[in-house]
């Protein structure tokens, strides 16, 4: 059996030829590969951690299920699609939403662990009717709908938890993250919150250096002295040692918030596999319910020993399209690199200490980029928001997911925010569907961010 891990070497090994791309059957010489390995872990660095950190998971466990993960992923797709699977942050929203609601971080394992669950069938499902039923079920105006809503759902999180705990490095950071985004090139603007990280922790430090400690509100809420960066948990850490394990709780009220999210991962997979094929040049359509199969498989590994879920991961896009380099064994020294980074206790901590202003600068970019990467799929899709039909249910979905509209059924149940905003948009759209009149439907769907053009004779079935 093929499982994609023999690789030819690509000319000398040393650098490709002006031009040419290394592909995922290729490899460079090994002490490069090691290198690009280093160097995909780097860029899903800032991401990948402050994700975890966000949803309250052990960051040391994040990293290094994101390498068991990615394993999961290169085997299950025989090689093909060379991908990195990180800490989706379209799952941050839930985990604050189910937190709130007083879960417990085996809560919001276990709801995502559904939604894993959910995300492998939806593979399945691709792999048996093609990719074509994707669209079907979510056009683009509700794919874009969701993850938007998804996004801006989280800013009372940045506003009311990270933000105060110090304006102004959480102002400093924004500043310095937004212009890295910006004016760095290649490489450089891929690892941009990693940096912006990287800077938050210097200017913590020279803050408590120079003024001492700050007078605000802390990581629980309460109003105390303390210092911005804190690393006194660094010093008592192992250098060598597992990370927490816990299993998972499953609650239904939790479940039905994180359900939503199986959309906007479907949406991330299939752009991921959109991506990669039109840099290599090969068709992937074939892969793509095998992707979205494997990400479900590894997440739901993840979830079941206390890690976050795991995804494709665009910065890694990224870094392929910088070196021109496609090939797995990359990923998969990136894998052992990451295993043993979960292996260093004293490096999670590190990772946990990241002060809560500097988070507030960050997040402050990052949840307002998920939410508008739901407008990039309408753009992308050439939705016409002028047509009723695409801008009434939108509109109302986006209206109580950000304002966390509550609908209460039961004593013990109701409906809000993400879950009621997500059921909202998706039943609405197909309802007002198949009531509206002819001329409102005359235009043809558009495939999805992620999906290729499909064989003439199935697209006229």
């Amino acid at each position: 059996m093929d499982l994609g891990v023999r690789w030819r070497l690509h000319g000398d090994g040393r650098t490709p030829a002006p031009g040419a791309v290394v592909r995922p059957d290729e490899r460079l010489s090994w002490p490069r590969t090691f290198g690009l390995g280093a160097q995909h872990v780097v860029a899903m660095f800032g991401a990948s951690f402050v994700a975890p950190v966000l949803m309250g998971l052990d960051p040391n466990l994040a990293i290094m299920m994101s390498g068991v993960a990615t394993v999961i992923f290169l085997l299950a797709t025989r090689g093909r699609v060379p991908s990195y699977l990180g800490c989706s942050l379209s799952f941050v929203g839930v985990a604050a939403v189910i937190r709130a609601q007083g879960g417990s971080s085996a809560t919001v394992t276990g709801a995502v662990l559904v939604v894993g669950a959910a995300l492998f069938l939806v593979g399945l499902a691709v792999q048996r009717f093609g990719a074509r039923i994707i669209h079907a079920a979510m056009p683009p105006i509700v794919t874009g709908a969701v993850v938007m809503l998804i996004g801006f759902n989280l800013a009372p999180v940045t506003a009311s938890t990270y933000w105060p705990q110090d304006q102004w490095t959480a102002l400093c950071v924004m500043l310095f993250t937004g212009l890295a985004v910006v004016c760095l090139r290649g490489f450089w603007s891929r690892v941009a919150i990693f940096l912006g990280l990287i800077f938050g922790y210097a200017f913590s430090w020279l803050l408590d250096t120079v003024f001492g400690r700050i007078h605000s509100a802390d990581g629980s809420g309460q109003v105390t002295d303390h210092w911005r960066l804190d690393l006194s948990g660094v010093g008592h850490a192992d250098w060598i040692g597992l990370p927490s394990f816990h299993g998972p709780s499953f609650e239904w009220s939790a479940i039905l918030v994180a359900l939503p999210v199986v959309i906007a991962l479907v949406a991330e997979n299939a752009g991921h596999v959109k991506a990669v094929g039109e840099m290599t040049g090969d068709n992937l359509d074939d892969r793509l319910g095998t992707a979205i199969s494997a990400d479900g498989a590894a997440s739901v590994l993840s979830t079941a020993v206390g890690g976050p879920p795991n995804t494709t991961y665009s910065e890694n896009i990224g870094v392929m399209a910088a070196t021109r380099v496609y090939s797995t064994a990359a990923y998969w020294a990136a894998a052992a690199f990451a295993l043993l980074f979960g292996l260093c206790p004293k490096f999670g901590a590190v990772v946990a200490a990241i002060p809560g202003g500097v988070l507030g600068g960050i997040t402050v970019i990052l949840y307002g980029m998920i939410g508008l990467l739901g407008a990039q799929i309408w753009i992308n899709a050439k939705v016409d928001l002028r047509n009723p039909l695409n801008l009434v249910p939108a509109a109302a979905g986006i209206i109580i997911g950000v304002g966390n509209v509550s609908l209460k059924f039961t004593d013990n149940f109701s409906l809000s925010g993400i879950a009621l905003g997500t059921i909202v948009v998706i039943t609405g759209y197909h309802v007002l569907r198949a009531f509206a009149p002819a001329h409102l439907k005359s235009q043809e769907p558009l495939l999805d961010s992620g999906t290729s053009s499909y064989d003439e004779q199935e697209a006229t079935r």
